[in-house]
């Protein structure tokens, strides 16, 4: 081989190297904007649920002292105005990406809320064909779950729940407990 197939072949080799470099740089960069689009949606859907989450936990204290109406509230089976889907936007806006769709939903009869996003950047140029300028959309969907059992005494309300034990007297003004500490809120399927 000739000084001249030498450095034919070495400009091929290393244009196919660079090529490959570009190819896997655009892979990478469709995966990141795939994974920041299911943030997103994992972002919103949760923030929407969290605000039924603290529609429950008012409406558990409001409830306190007129009867056992608080347990509806404790249970999740108490209706609330499905309007997490506001948070929904807020949250997947601060992730850089846009609401296209959010709906209440009932999962294993728990209330939540699906929701769809698109993000607002995209991949830009590549040497991938086809795969220019692509956004992507991901769904996501978050309920809320009841995190405690309750036993009513006499006085006294007690709930066993997964981040502690709470006795509540339903005639104290002041009560000790956060919403969080009443209901998780998941991602679920």
């Amino acid at each position: 081989m000739d000084r001249g197939q030498t450095v034919l072949l070495y400009a091929a080799v290393m244009s196919g190297l660079l090529f490959l470099a570009l190819a896997f740089f655009a892979v990478a960069q469709a995966a990141t904007v795939r994974n920041g689009g299911q943030s997103a949606a994992d972002a919103a859907a949760l923030a929407a649920a969290r605000e039924d989450r603290d529609r429950f936990f008012d409406g558990f204290l409001d409830s306190l002292g007129e009867g056992d109406g608080w347990q509806r509230w404790l249970d999740l089976s108490e209706l609330v105005s499905a309007d997490g889907c506001g948070a929904a936007g807020d949250f997947a806006g601060r992730n850089d990406a846009s609401v296209l769709r959010c709906e209440p939903v009932f999962r294993h009869g728990r209330p939540g809320y699906t929701v769809t996003v698109e993000t607002n950047y995209d991949t830009g140029n590549t040497v991938i064909p086809g795969a220019d300028d692509r956004t992507a959309t991901a769904e996501a969907t978050a309920v809320v779950r009841p995190s405690c059992e309750f036993d009513a005494e006499e006085k006294e309300i007690e709930l066993d729940c997964k981040n502690g034990d709470f006795d509540i007297d339903p005639d104290d003004e002041e009560i000790d407990v956060e919403p969080s500490d009443l209901f998780s809120v998941v991602l679920t399927e």
